[in-house]
């Protein structure tokens, strides 16, 4: 009679071949072997499996035997083998043995024994204690996920979160990662050893489910700074730069110094700390605090040396982090400096910008007075992020800002703002190959727009920007009707196409940078907050930044507004006077009475009166019909001269012996500044002249 004919609990089978088969299963078998009945009672098992082979844990239950964490689950998959519903192999369960201490991993197998008939007589079970292995498994999962959760992002506070993120909970059940706090800022980490009173930031904290308490972070707040408490743990690894396994009881021999610590153990159960410092090259970013909790199994050696394997790919990413967070600063320094620095007052213009911090360093915007109380409203950027985006959008402000002051029309402006980026585009192109410039795309976009309040007109041209909007004073809000034009950079030579458009007083104007439109859904936004009259425009660009989607605020972004206004008719005085030579006495007679009814002094009615002088005789003899003269009075004191011809004057130093030829270089010593500019119906040589005080009547 073989074995499975013997019944339970009979005592041992008789004799033959049967019999030194199971004997020597039993004895030479690689792994462990249990014999239950169908009551799922032990009856007989080898050494292998440690101490259970004793007569005491004969006649119990398969579950009582290992203290499994699910009973119930494992019993019902055993009933099942017993029921015939095929054997179950290699099934990994949780349990615990008396005479080791902490949590085992079993990998067991179940087949039916069966008698005459089918009977079901019991269960061969084959167990093998996989704890090693499988801790040595997740000790490989955890680093694993360090490896590819760590390094993707070059924000340290998301480097921080993803570090715990892969080791919390498979790992470890609490982590806390302390960043020095001004490597935070980009500064250069301390070398090793970290001074006691190192302010250090907790970055990322991180539980798992079976953690019992509050938050780890109500202790240590995510975000809040502390100082390592002296004699404990956490400051002796900052300050010999070593990790270490400290067993968390009762009896832990530094207490005092760490209350909160304590209080944040107890709370969590926590029993087992792994301390590891993040250096890099003898240089301390901050330190990492693992714990385990409750019934988990304690840290040993070999978690020690993963803890410290991941610690160093975590301190590589968060240094990587910090160096762009330190070109991130200086690059958004660079850009603030290069910006306007206040708003500029206009004379029939209200402005109000925006200007978004984020990544994208190379953005800008600007209001430039043009002569004839014309304003240029400007938004550009240089797409990229770190030190080169914004010194290359200082190089394009500044040639934009050059350009406006020559008083040419938009398109022109746009057209030689593309020859000075096609320039600077060829001298990246010509840095050597080692150069990390040297293959990196540029590309930049412009709008530039220019407002006269006395036409009540707005001429726009664009390079590779979204049109503006143009909201009316009753709140209909439509685009310019804008050709686009190429990119300042884009190897496309298409040229710029112009658009005027009359408003009325009190039209606003949206300016701005193409990540304000990047989703289908902005305009929308845009226009919503725009379609609100009576608001100011710091309320308006509020309204709109509230409308933003996060990641649009984590990009950066510029946008300008612009209220459009007039001239007060009594700051302005216009004559249109006649072609003949007794025109500059008379000129002079109209522009010394205007002045002396604005109230100005003496010496400014006497070199105005100069000034006309000159600029309406060379008019009458080298001009053509109409002719107009214009004075407006705001922060400064402009002179226009308005004639059909389109020749335009030239400064020349006159000889001792010349009758003439000394008018403009008079104008140019008694005005701060002056120039010509063309339109379709002649030129106008204006000037302009500081006011004593800084400022007009108004």
């Amino acid at each position: 009679m073989s074995y499975a004919e013997t019944p339970a609990g009979s005592g041992a089978p008789p004799g033959g071949l049967d019999d030194a088969l199971l004997e020597t299963l039993f004895a030479q078998s690689a792994v462990g072997l249990l014999v239950l009945d169908p009551q799922l009672r032990l009856v007989r098992a080898n050494s292998l499996v440690e101490g259970v082979g004793t007569e005491q844990y004969i006649g119990l239950r398969f579950t009582e035997v290992f203290r499994l964490d699910d009973p119930q689950g494992s019993e019902q998959l055993l009933k099942r083998v017993l029921a015939g519903e095929g054997p179950v192999r290699e099934h990994l369960v949780r349990g615990r043995l008396r005479r080791i201490p902490g949590d085992r991993i079993f990998l067991v197998s179940a087949y039916r024994l069966e008698g005459p008939g089918g009977t079901a007589l019991g269960l061969l079970s084959a167990v093998v204690d996989v704890t090693e292995r499988e801790r040595a498994r997740a000790r490989e999962t955890a680093l694993a996920a360090v490896r590819d959760a760590v390094g993707g992002s070059l924000d340290v506070a998301t480097t921080c979160r993803a570090f715990i993120d892969a080791l919390v909970p498979g790992f470890a059940d609490l982590a806390v990662v302390e960043v020095v706090d001004e490597i935070l800022r980009g500064a250069d980490p301390p070398v090793g050893p970290l001074p006691p009173d190192t302010p250090l930031r907790c970055a990322a904290a991180g539980r798992g489910d079976s953690v019992r308490g509050d938050e780890p972070g109500r202790t240590r707040p995510v975000g809040g700074t502390r100082r390592l408490p002296p004699r404990t743990p956490y400051a002796l690894t900052v300050a010999d730069l070593r990790p270490r396994l400290v067993p968390l009881t009762a009896d832990t021999p530094w207490p005092d110094p760490d209350p909160e610590g304590i209080h944040a153990r107890a709370e969590t159960g926590a029993h087992s700390l792994i301390v590891v410092p993040l250096t890099l090259r003898g240089a301390v970013l901050g330190l990492v605090s693992l714990y385990r909790c409750g019934a988990a199994e304690p840290f040993d050696e070999e978690d020690v040396s993963l803890a410290g394997t991941a610690a160093t790919r975590a301190a590589l990413a968060i240094d990587n982090a910090r160096r762009f967070e330190r070109e991130h600063v200086i690059a958004s320094t660079v850009q603030r400096r290069l910006l306007p620095q206040a708003e500029r007052h206009q004379a029939a213009v209200e402005t109000a910008h925006v200007l978004l911090p984020g990544r994208d360093s190379g953005c800008w915007f600007d209001t430039i007075a043009l002569s004839g109380a014309r304003t240029a409203l400007v938004v550009g950027g240089v797409a990229g992020e770190g030190l080169q985006s914004a010194i290359a959008m200082g190089q394009l402000r500044t040639v934009v800002q050059a350009l406006a002051g020559l008083d040419l029309e938009p398109e022109e402006v746009l057209a030689r703002l593309k020859e000075t980026a096609d320039r600077l585009a060829h001298e990246r192109a010509a840095l050597p190959p080692s150069d990390s410039l040297h293959g990196e795309e540029l590309r930049a976009g412009c709008v530039y727009g220019v407002y006269d309040p006395f036409t009540l007109t707005c001429t726009v041209a664009r390079a590779g920007y979204p049109a503006p909007l143009i909201a009316g004073p009753d709140g209909e809000v439509v685009p310019l009707d804008l050709p686009e034009g190429p990119g300042l950079f884009a190897a496309d030579g298409a040229l710029f196409a112009p658009a005027t458009v009359t408003l009325e007083e009190g039209s606003l104007l949206a300016f701005c940078t193409a990540e304000l439109l990047a989703d289908e859904h902005a305009g929308e936004r845009i226009t919503r907050s725009l379609a609100r009259p009576g608001r100011s425009l710091r309320q308006l660009g509020d309204d709109i930044v509230y409308a933003l989607p996060d990641d649009t605020r984590s990009a950066g972004a510029a946008l300008l507004l612009a209220r459009t206004g007039t001239v007060s008719e009594h700051l302005v005085a216009t004559w249109d006077l006649a072609q003949e030579r007794t025109t500059p006495a008379t000129a002079r007679m109209l522009v010394r009475d205007r002045l002396q009814g604005w109230g100005l002094d003496e010496d400014t009615v006497d070199s105005t009166e100069l000034i006309v002088s000159e600029l309406v005789t060379n008019a009458v003899r080298y001009g053509t019909p109409p002719l107009r003269l214009r004075l407006l009075l705001d922060t400064s004191l402009t002179c226009e001269v308005h004639d059909g011809s389109t020749a335009s004057p030239h400064l020349r130093h006159a000889r001792t012996v010349d009758e003439g030829g000394r008018g403009l270089f008079i104008v140019s010593r008694l005005a701060a500044h002056w120039g010509a500019r063309h339109g379709p119906d002649g030129k106008v040589l204006w000037t302009e002249q500081d006011l004593p005080g800084g400022s007009g009547t108004h």
